[in-house]
């Protein structure tokens, strides 16, 4: 008797950490590999921006489009991405977006300038959108109940590891081997992944699946690259200007298409029925919220370090770990709450304190404060970010049918990064008016060409502040490269701001519209009886 239970314990110890093993293990380490590679490819160039900057001879507009031309692509496909793993199989467009995603980083790697270095990341985008919302779909079709919360769990913490990795990685490949190692290290990747994937995943499909939505996919992938067109543009030909109206009513009418192509849908790309679910809206704005306050940090804190502390790729990728180690260690947190809090209070509680930490480091940059002062402000943003990587998507997943999972990642999916490449343009329109409006008023004693400003706006904003200083005569280097950093920071306060202002207002409607019953933990769900537990589940 005595043996047996001391045989016992060391299993009954043992059994919380065996809840998933063998081939599910697999899966599960195939799926958020997915994840890790595309957040480590994002980060990893978010530290080389700079650096290709210089390298290309490329304005802001041009550095904008590397970042937004893979984010355009991603976010408008993932939905129809999500149509088509439901359609054609998970696991088969899984290994087509992984070979779609390698393929394009080795373009990346070898491209000479920087259209054709925007056009393979738009090719790249189409790769990660397949791949991801195929990856999350796999995800919940494997794992239901209170398992699907340790998966997410572990998906939020493989994310963190490669969103605290990524700038520390991508600033020491970008010093020591250049900048287009930062696409070529995906490579092994990609190769690895894709032989787990036909390894591992078993092949599902929605049964239910109907033809293609074409003139859906189109009208929104046109509509969404209008209107960030049209954002890009307004910095270079003003908000006035007739080309830029033009884009912003085309997209306009073609996002009125895309509402109309779904309404007339038997079974559309997007459900909009789903938007009436309290749960389900709150979340998407949270979802929104989370990208265009915190995640698009991912891409102007590492210029900002290297531009205003004038710290190497290297230097600025170890700076950006308060930032990013909160984002590997707070999802065990935020799943260790979970048990605890509902959904919406943990999600309220995420934008929060993102809109906590974007405030106080905006005082610090405003204040010109050393980079010890702005990390602070750096590592709350960082730990509110941190509880809201995996559980966006749970809270968004949780009221969506299993069968229906390549449509529910995909649109929560793409109001994700919805929200990162509006909030990358958006904010960027922010950031270059008001550097350039700072650059402009101080730089009026100086003998520079009224005309050449915003050329120089736009170098200064895309980190090539040594070359602008290299250009100007000997007496009035040091001058004019303290004034471009004060005028960057200047800018970058004002994007702090803005980033605080809509984490705050994304906290407000995610605790307003989200459920508190229908996110509590599972186990304060539970009903006495058999059936209502195996519907909640």
């Amino acid at each position: 008797m005595t043996q047996e239970a001391l045989t016992s314990a060391p299993q009954a110890r043992q059994r919380p950490a065996r809840w998933v093993s063998g081939r599910r293990a697999r899966v599960l380490l195939c799926a958020s590999g997915v994840s890790f590679m595309i957040m480590l490819d994002s980060n990893i160039i978010a530290v080389s921006l700079p650096s290709i900057a210089r390298d290309l001879n490329a304005t802001f507009a041009d550095i904008e489009w590397v970042v937004s031309a893979y984010v355009l692509t991603f976010a408008a496909l993932l939905m129809p991405s999500g149509a088509l793993a439901d359609r054609y199989g998970r696991r088969r467009m899984l290994t087509v977006g992984l070979a779609i995603f390698t393929l394009a980083s080795l373009l990346c790697g070898l491209a000479p300038a920087a259209p054709i270095l925007n056009a393979a990341r738009a090719l790249q985008g189409v790769g990660a959108a397949i791949e991801l919302s195929a990856a999350l779909a796999v995800l919940g079709h494997e794992f239901q109940g209170a398992e699907r919360a340790k998966a997410f769990g572990f998906w939020g913490t493989v994310v963190g590891i490669a969103v605290a990795v990524g700038p520390l990685v991508g600033g020491l490949i970008t010093s020591t081997l250049g900048w287009r190692w930062a696409f070529l290290v995906n490579i092994p990747i990609g190769t690895a992944l894709i032989w787990l994937a036909i390894d591992a995943v078993e092949e599902s499909r929605d049964p239910d699946a109907q033809r293609l939505d074409v003139v859906g996919m189109l009208s929104f992938g046109l509509g969404l690259f209008c209107l960030i067109w049209a954002l890009i543009g307004a910095n270079r030909v003003g908000w006035s200007a007739e080309q830029t109206l033009a884009k912003l009513l085309a997209s306009a009418v073609l996002f009125a298409l895309f509402v109309a192509a779904e309404l007339i849908q038997e079974r559309p790309m997007v459900d909009f029925a789903l938007f009436r679910k309290r749960t389900f809206l709150g979340a998407s704005f949270a979802m929104l919220g989370f990208a265009a306050a915190a995640q698009v940090m991912m891409t102007y804190l590492p210029l900002y370090l290297q531009n205003v502390f004038a710290l190497s790729p290297a230097a600025a990728g170890l700076g950006m770990l308060p930032f990013a180690l909160p984002l590997f260690f707070c999802p065990r947190i935020a799943a260790s709450l979970s048990n605890r809090i509902s959904g919406r209070d943990l999600l309220a509680l995420g934008l929060a304190i993102v809109a906590l930490g974007n405030f106080a480091t905006a005082a610090m940059v405003a204040a010109y404060l050393p980079y010890g002062f702005v990390a602070i402000g750096m590592l709350i943003t960082g730990c509110g970010a941190g509880l809201l990587n995996g559980e966006t998507a749970k809270v968004s997943m949780s009221v969506v049918p299993p069968e229906r999972g390549g449509m529910a990642s995909g649109m929560s999916g793409t109001l994700r990064f919805v929200g990162l490449v509006t909030g990358i343009t958006g904010l960027g329109v922010v950031l270059a008016s008001q550097t350039e409006r700072h650059f402009v008023r101080r730089a009026s004693t100086l003998p520079l060409p009224g005309s050449d400003a915003h050329q120089i706006v736009s170098r200064i904003v895309a980190g090539d502040i040594s070359g602008v200083a290299a250009q100007t005569p000997a007496p009035l280097r040091a001058a004019i490269a303290d004034l471009a950093r004060l005028s960057f920071a200047s800018g970058f306060t004002v994007v702090l701001l803005a980033a605080g202002v809509t984490a705050a207002l994304a906290a407000a409607l995610t605790f307003g519209f989200v459920s508190p019953a229908e996110t509590a933990p599972v186990r304060m769900r539970a009903a006495p009886d058999t059936a209502t537990s195996e519907l909640l589940d």
